[in-house]
């Protein structure tokens, strides 16, 4: 009988409980059950996205703040000793007066910018509809005509809808505007705490975790840090850049809105990869219906700003920080899109990165904790210091 358990344990540690691809199949399952019984009890959860909801926002914007402020902080602490709160206090005072500048200087002329833009709407309304007139009374057109008669209905049913939506909409914007009063009110308090403390906040983190995990703890959050670090100064300071030299060829073809065409370039291209096509569109439209070589002049404008901006300004700004391929990029672009909205495109990048870190050090601890990856000498002489005693 012993030879019998013996050789029946023998068959099932080698078929079974040895075999790797019994075990990533276990793995597997056991995370596919922990996925299930979280979707389960998610009301344990919404405590914490209430919570979210209402302090993200001004959290978001904080931090933000923090890595384009931080840099100088610490620089002037370890160079020259300067007490952080003496250097955040400047950094305020000058973001203020900065703050101030724009509502004296800058927030009427983007007015004035504005209110000429939609004066001369109707102008370029008339040319859109005298083009689309002419398009549709081509023979080329004529299937779309017939499609067009056809399902009327149907359009008018899916624009009463959109306006529907819309009417929602508006009825909500009250609620906006006072999460934005809260958010401006509330992240500078959070701004200066993590510019005073931020620095010490992965010591304070790691405390909590037993001594064999904080190294690695502590490696995980700093590489995080530096990930968002890298990305968020760079991406502002190339969309920056884009605006600055958008603005600088707009005014010399003289295109009229340049300015304000340019600086929404700026706020487009902080959508990666997709921005700098987004930041066309609304200048093509406006040389259009100027005259033909005002639009050569605008696609010259891009031509040279995509040259710049591919062979100058992004390797020495942003440089290979995030190291993702563009098929990459765009795959998180439309899939973030489509779940969150305008946040998760803008946001899509850097959750990326900071899920990418995570997921390969947690990946590099399965590698080493796991026998799956061992050598075959390795697992063999395991093997036999863990078979049963034959005596």
């Amino acid at each position: 009988m012993d030879k019998k358990d013996q050789s029946r344990r023998s068959w099932t540690w080698q078929w079974f409980w040895d075999n790797k691809f019994v075990s990533a199949l276990l793995v597997v399952l056991l995370v596919l059950i922990i996925i299930f019984m979280l979707q389960k009890v998610d009301f344990i959860f919404q405590p914490l996205f209430s919570l979210f909801s209402a302090v993200g926002a001004p959290i978001i914007v904080a931090g933000l703040f923090y890595y384009l402020m931080n840099p100088m902080v610490d620089w002037l602490e370890e160079r020259h000793h300067v007490n952080r709160v003496l250097t955040i206090t400047g950094q305020f005072i000058g973001l203020i007066l900065l703050i101030v500048l724009a509502v004296i200087a800058v927030i009427p002329w983007l007015q004035n910018q504005i209110y000429s833009l939609i004066q001369h709407w109707p102008e370029y309304w008339r040319g859109i509809s005298n083009w689309i007139d002419a398009l549709m009374k081509n023979n080329d057109f004529k299937m779309v005509n017939e499609w067009l008669k056809k399902n009327d209905k149907m359009i008018d049913q899916t624009l009463k809808s959109l306006t529907t939506g819309g009417t929602f909409h508006v009825s909500s914007v009250f609620g906006t505007m006072s999460s934005v009063v809260i958010t401006i009110v509330t992240f500078p308090l959070i701004l200066f705490y993590l510019l005073k403390d931020g620095h010490q906040l992965p010591d304070f983190i790691v405390k909590f975790l037993p001594k064999r995990m904080q190294g690695s703890m502590h490696e995980t959050i700093t590489e995080i840090n530096m990930q968002m670090s890298n990305y968020i100064r760079g991406q502002i300071s190339v969309a920056v850049a884009v605006a600055i030299m958008f603005a600088i060829g707009f005014t010399v073809v003289g295109l009229p809105y340049g300015w304000l065409l340019a600086i929404a370039a700026g706020f487009l291209n902080l959508i990666p990869f997709l921005g700098s096509f987004l930041a066309m569109i609304p200048a093509v439209i406006v040389a259009i219906f100027i005259s033909p070589m005002m639009l050569v002049k605008i696609l010259i404008v891009f031509s040279v700003e995509q040259f710049l901006e591919g062979k100058v300004v992004s390797p020495k700004l942003l440089g290979d920080s995030l190291k993702i391929h563009p098929v990459t990029v765009v795959v998180i672009l439309l899939s973030a899109g489509n779940m969150f909205g305008f946040l998760g495109v803008l946001f899509g990048i850097p959750g990326y990165a900071v899920l990418k870190v995570l997921v390969s050090k947690l990946y590099q601890w399965w590698q080493s904790a796991s026998s799956l990856y061992e050598d075959e000498d390795e697992s063999s002489k395991k093997a036999i210091q863990l078979k049963p005693n034959s005596k």
